[in-house]
């Protein structure tokens, strides 16, 4: 029985009237508070959506025709063609393509934009059934299995808040095994401060690599120069870790 279904309360005493007000005040607290949490979500995806939906490849600054530098640092890891390699926020780049050619065979894209995802699905045709689609928030992500190789070119300064920063270490930290990898880059502290109108925060090498070494053993971090389509450079900090044994 329900004690503060509406029928019931005229036969209770205050004190029932109160726990029952309470009760209802706090269930619509939880609703409100999940509503805006979602609602939160929604507008990162809407916006990476949007952006996918309205420019065209070239007409973005991250666009690279080929991923030299990452396709580069991939094969310097000496990884097997069988490695579970992980492309964190890799929308419809072109790094899924080269890896395919290169023979790779467990290859993982994750985006929060499923415009992106779509996209470059599209692009790879039938070859697109070679891959893991992964349509979520970084911070969010369960995986059912580890990956040998983390890589990111630039969704994690996106991430401003340490919640956020934390929780994407944490998602690392429990897919990374002991001795796998984990590449990312960001935007330079001398590189831009917003990206795609969104703020975003900027690394030095040795502020990147703090960030990581906790659990991770540094590899290397060094400043790159991106060309982006419009002419322009863009100085990214890229930092490459592998994961301690204990």
């Amino acid at each position: 029985m329900d004690l503060c279904d509406k029928k019931m309360l005229y036969k209770f005493t205050v004190p029932t009237l109160c726990l029952c007000l309470l009760r209802v005040k706090t269930q619509s607290l939880l609703s409100a508070k999940n509503h805006q949490s979602q609602t939160k979500k929604s507008v990162m995806e809407q916006h990476w959506n949007t952006v996918y939906q309205t420019k065209q490849p070239t007409e973005v600054s991250w666009y690279e025709e080929y991923p030299h530098y990452s396709v580069s640092l991939i094969n310097g890891f000496n990884l097997t063609k069988t490695a579970k390699i992980i492309d964190v926020g890799g929308g419809d780049s072109r790094l899924v393509d080269a890896l395919l050619e290169l023979g790779y065979t467990d290859v993982t894209v994750l985006d929060i934009s499923e415009q992106a995802i779509e996209r470059a699905k599209a692009r790879l045709g039938s070859r697109a059934d070679q891959v893991q689609w992964v349509v979520s928030d970084i911070t969010c992500f369960q995986p059912n299995h580890p990956f040998d190789l983390w890589h990111d070119r630039a969704a994690f300064h996106f991430l401003t808040t340490e919640p956020k920063i934390n929780a994407y270490i944490s998602v690392a930290q429990r897919v990374i095994l002991a001795d796998d990898f984990l590449s990312v880059a960001t935007f330079s502290d001398k590189g831009p401060s917003k990206c795609s109108g969104l703020t975003v925060r900027q690394y030095s090498q040795e502020a990147l690599s703090q960030q990581f070494t906790g659990r991770f053993a540094k590899l290397r971090c060094e400043e790159i120069t991106h060309e982006t389509p419009f002419g322009t450079q863009q100085l990214f900090t890229t930092c490459q870790f592998q994961r301690k044994t204990a």
